[in-house]
């Protein structure tokens, strides 16, 4: 299996309509095994496993864009043009960027369980520094309480051991890619470029992808429903199956009509009435574009200032900027505009060394020169940037020999503290 393509399984009969089904980050495509019976009957049904899931080989994908092109590369090897797409938690992020980027190809589609952005990129790429000092069982062991209501989880004691199994064994790296994945992925802007006829799904209990997520999704789309299934929580399709599976057939047999449409392949139909819902939601800027409190003119901001804003968020999180951002006044807002056009705008953008590296070079000045304030910031950049505690403690000590033990003795205590906090898991 190629790089560029997703480890994939077909069920159902070769002459039908094709309906992809994508999961949801930490399980396989075996979380939608009840569906299949009574989807097959109507639907080729092809369900595809994020890399390293399951069975499916480790090459990290890090940006929803990349699976879904890895998706359409696998669909081009299979011959096919359109398709209808469900997806779950990130399949379903997976469907609304193949909405947005390829609406030529795919009918129609349901969000299961989806957000326009999950959470905060700062809470991702904590997860990543957990997951590489700790292995994915910290996260495993917390997956049934995120998943489940707290009934199914008691009555169902084998699915739950099930959920923490597919987590234990998914590959740390490419679960950490896709962290980063989510981290970036903010499509809150672009869902009125949605075209396609598109079922919201959410578990009234979800408090992953909560219904104030499913209402933004359907008031920015265009031709959107909502479906709410009562008492189930974030993995919607193992705790209700036959409620999803009505939903499912339901909105397809709708959205699809028999015209054929190129390819040969079913075209979409009229759409169900759409039901009232909330006012639209104003699309908010993504966090690249938050401007701070003092006026800039654009000339002197420009693309360095943007791509320099959008690195330092990356490495030292929205948190952080922010409160920077919010502190600024006419007296220190042309200083943080320097640092960030040139700093991270130019330096940290560079294509010669990698974050990782940058990091490591970037402790070593900071222990020599004593800044300790600035340490704390850039240990938390190294966990994210992917070095390890020991990888840390390891540079710390090599400083102590170039930069003299006093300093290394003084950052080792900043850095211990540091670590400890960014690797512990949640209780």
């Amino acid at each position: 299996m190629s790089e560029k393509t997703l480890q994939h399984r077909i069920d159902g009969p070769d002459d039908a309509p094709v309906l992809v089904l994508g999961a949801a980050l930490g399980t396989t495509w075996h979380m939608w095994d009840r569906q299949i019976p009574e989807l097959t009957r109507h639907w080729r049904v092809i369900r595809f496993d994020l890399p390293g899931h399951g069975g499916s080989p480790a090459h990290a994908a890090s940006s929803v864009a990349e699976l879904a092109d890895r998706l359409i590369a696998t669909l081009d090897a299979l011959g096919v043009d359109r398709f209808g797409y469900a997806g779950c938690n990130i399949g379903g992020a997976i469907g609304v960027q193949l909405a947005l980027t390829r609406p030529h190809q795919v009918t129609s589609l349901a969000l299961v369980s989806t957000s326009p952005r999950y959470g905060t990129a700062d809470a991702w790429r904590q997860r990543g520094v957990v997951i590489r000092t700790n292995g994915l069982d910290p996260i495993a062991r917390t997956a049934p309480e995120h998943w489940f209501t707290q009934g199914f989880a008691g009555a169902q004691p084998a699915i739950v051991e099930w959920a923490v199994q597919m987590v234990r064994t998914t590959d740390p790296g490419c679960y950490i890619a896709a962290c980063e994945a989510l981290a970036s992925f903010d499509v809150r802007s672009s869902l009125g470029r949605v075209g396609v006829p598109t079922l919201v799904v959410v578990g009234s209990e979800d408090q992953v992808t909560p219904t104030t997520d499913a209402r933004t999704l359907v008031a920015g789309i265009p031709d959107a429903s909502l479906a709410l299934v009562p008492g189930t929580s974030h993995l919607a399709p193992v705790e209700q199956p036959s409620a999803v599976t009505e939903l499912l057939i339901r909105h397809f047999s709708t959205a699809w009509h028999d015209k054929p449409g190129p390819g040969g392949q079913t075209a979409i139909g009229a759409a169900a009435p759409k039901p009232q819902i909330a006012p639209p939601v104003p699309p908010q800027a993504p966090p690249a574009a938050i401007e701070s409190g003092h006026a800039q003119p654009e000339q002197v901001r420009g693309a360095t200032y943007e791509a320099g804003i959008k690195v330092r968020r990356e490495v030292l999180g929205d948190a952080h900027v922010d409160r920077v951002e919010a502190a600024a006044d006419d007296f220190t807002g042309d200083f943080h505009d320097f640092i960030t056009r040139y700093a991270w705008g130019e330096t940290w953008t560079r294509p010669g060394l990698d974050r990782r590296t940058r990091s490591i070079i970037t402790l070593t000045a900071l222990v020599a020169r004593g800044h300790h304030d600035e340490l704390v910031l850039h240990t938390r950049a190294a966990l994210r940037n992917g070095l390890t505690p020991t990888e840390i403690k390891e540079v710390l000590l090599h400083t102590a020999i170039y930069c003299g033990v006093p300093a290394a003795n003084s950052a080792f205590a900043v850095a211990q503290r540091v670590i400890r906090e960014e690797t512990t898991p949640e209780a």
